[in-house]
């Protein structure tokens, strides 16, 4: 008699593994580039209470955003949903934002750098996310 295993999961294609990788490395340059310019931003007349707020949401918000990384690497499809239209909505806020406020000059090297690489590796990893291969292992 010979037994026969379960079968298991579909394999995770590349295209899901880089999709999470490029978000990944986004996610701490999108953050170092809101903290930068919300620090500068406020001025040096800013509250503690100001600084220490933004700092919470940065935290939170990159919070949510992992834990939702690693359930799209799981299979589950609504976590990718909620990955594209965040990750659209950064990149065009990103966009609007390089070109449309005024900032001192290392705040503006700053923010553009992290701004355009991240907006950069998000939208490759949601075009990675929605590929073929992809799409059929989000199941859940």
């Amino acid at each position: 008699m010979t037994h026969q295993q379960p079968s298991e999961a579909p394999a995770r294609p590349e295209d899901v593994d880089t999709g999470f990788w490029l978000w990944l490395a986004a996610l701490p340059l999108m953050v170092i580039g809101y903290l930068v310019d919300a620090f500068f931003s406020a001025g040096k007349h800013a509250s503690v209470l100001v600084i220490g707020f933004s700092v919470l949401v940065a935290l939170v918000m990159a919070a949510m955003v992992l834990t939702f990384l690693f359930l799209m690497r799981s299979g589950y499809r609504w976590t990718r949903t909620v990955l594209t239209g965040g990750g659209v909505a950064t990149v065009i806020y990103t966009a609007a934002s390089l070109f449309g406020t005024v900032r001192e000059p290392v705040q503006a090297v700053v923010f553009a750098v992290t701004g355009i690489v991240g907006s950069v590796l998000i939208a490759g990893g949601i075009y990675l996310l929605h590929r073929q291969d992809a799409h059929g292992f989000f199941t859940k």
